[in-house]
This record gives C-alpha cells, sequence and structure tokens, in this order.
C-alpha cells in the first residue's frame, strides 16, 4: 500500500454542505450566518432551500469556496454543534 492523501480534494474548489434542521423562517439565515464565521465571501445564488414533503424539516444547501481541509472541518464542528442543527452533509 502506498501513501494515501489525506484528502481527495484539490484546494481551492466550491463544496456544496447541506444542512438539515426544524423548518423555521430564520434557519436558512442561521445556516449561514454559522458559515460566514469560516468562509469570506458567498457567491450569489450559492444557498438553496428546501422543505421536506411533510414541511417539518428544511434542507438548506450552502456552496462554498473551500480553501482548506481545516476550513470544512471548522464549517463542519460549527454547524453540527449547534442545536438546531439535526445533520449536515
Amino acid at each position: 500500500m502506498g501513501d494515501t492523501p489525506e484528502t481527495l480534494l484539490e484546494f481551492p474548489c466550491d463544496f456544496p454542505i447541506k444542512v438539515m434542521g426544524a423548518a423555521a423562517e430564520d434557519f436558512d439565515a442561521l445556516v449561514v450566518e454559522l458559515i460566514r464565521r469560516h468562509v469570506d465571501d458567498l457567491a450569489e445564488g450559492g444557498v438553496q432551500t428546501r422543505p421536506s414533503s411533510g414541511g417539518r424539516y428544511l434542507s438548506v444547501t450552502v456552496t462554498i469556496r473551500a480553501t482548506s481541509r481545516a476550513q470544512l472541518d471548522r464549517v463542519y464542528q460549527e454547524l453540527s454543534g449547534h442545536e438546531r442543527v439535526l445533520m449536515v452533509l
């Protein structure tokens, strides 16, 4: 076995982050606020929301310009540590 690269991603790259939580009017704004703590700017149209079929949950996908694996790790930690976030993919 040879050396395995730590990540298959080449930085910088566009990277979609999908966040799910209970449906609320401000959930997408919360997700964007949490991500902006670690990302300089978000592209226009870089945020998409979609309610679940029953309307109880909301999926927010934010595409960021990722600059490093460490940055992605910080974003995932920030999101998954928030009480209103149910899942981060």
